[in-house]
């Protein structure tokens, strides 16, 4: 019964729910609100999933003759019946598949990405200019670049930057500059690099699922505040 309801979870939290987060309106009024939503339900999918083929999967450990669970496959499949086992068998295969899918995505990700990010920051250490110690704007972690094009982001990590262009200072007051600077800030403070690394990773190892895709939460996610 257990894996029943398990499985029910995970195909309703994978599909028709995050379906219908994606197309609601409210998510834009209260998009922080639909952010943590979104992200509690991908993970509520994910360990419903696990949960659903580990249920299923124990049934080959059913007690033997001897009270003691059994290891023979031979045992286990007339206990069970050929039906129960190989439902089993294949339950706690699928289980292992989405487990290294998951692993293997996310590992390649933050590899990928950490490499791209030290090789970004070092371009922008290379050409950006210097920043008068005086000047409004300064700040250890800030880069600027010597472009006309507005520009304003973060490098976010360990070793994180605030990059912004010529344009983009010449172009702001020092309020609108201000709120600029608070804004990538923000990002790197509450670590958005990290909630949407995992469900990058999620999208590339299952990039059919609804759970990490969505129109409507993608504008509630640039309307959230720091976001």
């Amino acid at each position: 019964m257990a894996a029943v309801v398990f499985g029910l979870l995970a195909l309703l939290l994978a599909g028709p729910v995050p379906t219908w987060l994606a197309r609601a309106s409210w998510p834009i009024r209260s998009p922080r609100a639909a952010l943590v939503l979104w992200q509690a339900i991908a993970l509520a999918a994910v360990l419903s999933a696990f949960s659903a083929g580990l249920v299923i999967a124990s049934w080959l450990l059913v007690p033997g003759p001897d009270g003691r669970p059994t290891t023979n496959p031979i045992d286990e499949l007339r206990q069970l019946g050929i039906v129960p086992w190989t439902v089993a068998v294949i339950a706690f295969a699928f289980t292992l598949l989405i487990g290294a899918r998951l692993i293997t995505s996310t590992v390649r990700l933050a590899i990928r990405t950490r490499r791209r990010r030290a090789r970004h920051r070092t371009v922008v250490d290379i050409l950006s200019q210097a920043v008068d110690g005086d000047h409004p704007v300064s700040a250890a972690d800030l880069r600027v670049l010597g472009v006309d094009e507005p520009l304003a982001y973060c490098l976010p990590g360990l070793r994180h930057r605030v990059v912004l262009s010529v344009g983009t200072i010449n172009q702001l007051s020092h309020e609108e500059l201000t709120a600029v600077l608070a804004h990538e800030r923000a990002h790197l403070r509450s670590r958005h690099d990290l909630v949407l690394e995992a469900f990058t990773a999620v999208h590339h190892a299952f990039p059919g699922s609804p759970v990490v895709r969505g129109p409507g939460l993608g504008q509630a996610a640039r309307r959230a505040p720091g976001g």
